[in-house]
This record gives C-alpha cells, sequence and structure tokens, in this order.
C-alpha cells in the first residue's frame, strides 16, 4: 500500500480541472514501449498549434490546457471588474467631496477645472485609495482559483504560462500592481490602449503586459 496521502485540506492534483493535462502514449497490450508497433498518437490540442503554438517545434507550454482567451470577451471582464470596484469607490467619495471634481467655483462643470483638477492632492488621494482596492481584489480573486467576477461570468482564468496552476501569490500580486499602477496614476488612456493591442497582436499567447510580467496567460474554461 502506498503512504503517499495529499496534504489535508489540499485536493489532489487530479481534481484540478484546469491544470495541463497531456496525453502521454501507451504500449500496446501485451507488448513493450519498445515493441514493432508503434504507439497511437495523443489526441490533438484543444486549439490550433499552428496560431498559438511553440517556437520552432519546441513544446507547447499550453499544450493539455484549455484554449486562449478572446480578447473581446477579456476586455469585456475587464470593464465588469472596473465597474464593480469604481462605482461603489465613487459613491463613498460623495460625501467627501466626490474622487473627481469637475466642476468649477459657480458649480457649473468645466473640463478645463476637471482636468487640472486630477493632478490636486484630493484626486491624489482617491487614485492612491483605488489602487489599493484595485491591486487587492485583482490579487486575491486571481490568487483564489484565477478568476475576477468579471473572469467568472466570461468563463475566463488566469493560469500560469509553465504548467497551468492557478497563480500564487506573487505573481498575482505582481499581474495586478503592473495592471493598474500605471492605468490609475500615470497613463490611463495610453496604457489600457497598449494592452488591448496586445490582446489582439501579441504571438504566440495573447499577453499583456501584466501578462508578461507575472508569466501567464488567460484561457477559456468550460
Amino acid at each position: 500500500m502506498s503512504n503517499d496521502q495529499p496534504t489535508p485540506g489540499q485536493p489532489p492534483e487530479d481534481d484540478d480541472p484546469f491544470l495541463k493535462k497531456p496525453q502521454e502514449p501507451t504500449p500496446p497490450s501485451g507488448g513493450s514501449p519498445y515493441g514493432s508497433v508503434p504507439p497511437p498518437p495523443p489526441p490533438p490540442p484543444p486549439y490550433d498549434p499552428g496560431q498559438y503554438g511553440g517556437q520552432y517545434g519546441g513544446v507547447d507550454p499550453l499544450a493539455g490546457m484549455p484554449p486562449l482567451a478572446e480578447p473581446g470577451k477579456r476586455i469585456l471582464a475587464r470593464l465588469i471588474d472596473f465597474l464593480i470596484i469604481s462605482i461603489p469607490l465613487y459613491l463613498i467619495s460623495l460625501p467627501f467631496g466626490g474622487a473627481v471634481d469637475v466642476t468649477n467655483d459657480d458649480g457649473d462643470e468645466d473640463f478645463s477645472s476637471a482636468l487640472s483638477n486630477s493632478y490636486t492632492g484630493h484626486q491624489l488621494l482617491w487614485s492612491l485609495i483605488g489602487l489599493v482596492v484595485y491591486v487587492a481584489y485583482d490579487t486575491y480573486l486571481t490568487k483564489k482559483d484565477g478568476r475576477t467576477i468579471g473572469k467568472r461570468l466570461l468563463k475566463l482564468r488566469v493560469a500560469m504560462l509553465n504548467d497551468g496552476r492557478v497563480p500564487d501569490t506573487s505573481s498575482a500580486l505582481m499581474r495586478a500592481v503592473v495592471l493598474w499602477l500605471p492605468a490609475l496614476l500615470c497613463c490611463p488612456c495610453l496604457w489600457w490602449l497598449i494592452n488591448i493591442v496586445l490582446m489582439f497582436t501579441d504571438k504566440p499567447y495573447r499577453q499583456g503586459l501584466q501578462d508578461k510580467a507575472a508569466k501567464t496567460v488567460v484561457v477559456s474554461v468550460p
């Protein structure tokens, strides 16, 4: 009898539906792996290897994993997450003058005032508060099971590129910081534009800058 027992409180690896499950060829019945009859070929991957596959004939890190997520679904999932956090934050900020002041001294909306106020201490304070909340939200849920609320609704998941596991705390934190720090404190429009373009053009794994920093990919799940 084997003495190898799973760690209490931790499910066995075979129960994780998201881990890579590469298919290994088996020898013919009654024969040797080196017999005259070759083993059957492994089943094809769940996506087109010519589109996402490994380079120069090497082993594809995504072999056995679900297919890569579609960029449109990733953008929609991110928008859902943004609204889930930003709407409550804005409502909470109202008794303290609002996170964004878009009125002048006469109470009229003024774009130039809003632009100048975006650099005031009041706006910086709420940007820092927002940064902490967004990073904590993304880090916790990505570490938990790879899925924020938006990704769960769109049936997407963040996975480590090398083995398909749920990101650990350090990888989840790195991903969240790279995603939200520039977006909230310095160059939101440019940062989102770069990441959206990368979702459509990056080869072979459709990695945004946050994915490249954390060595992750976003995949579709059943």
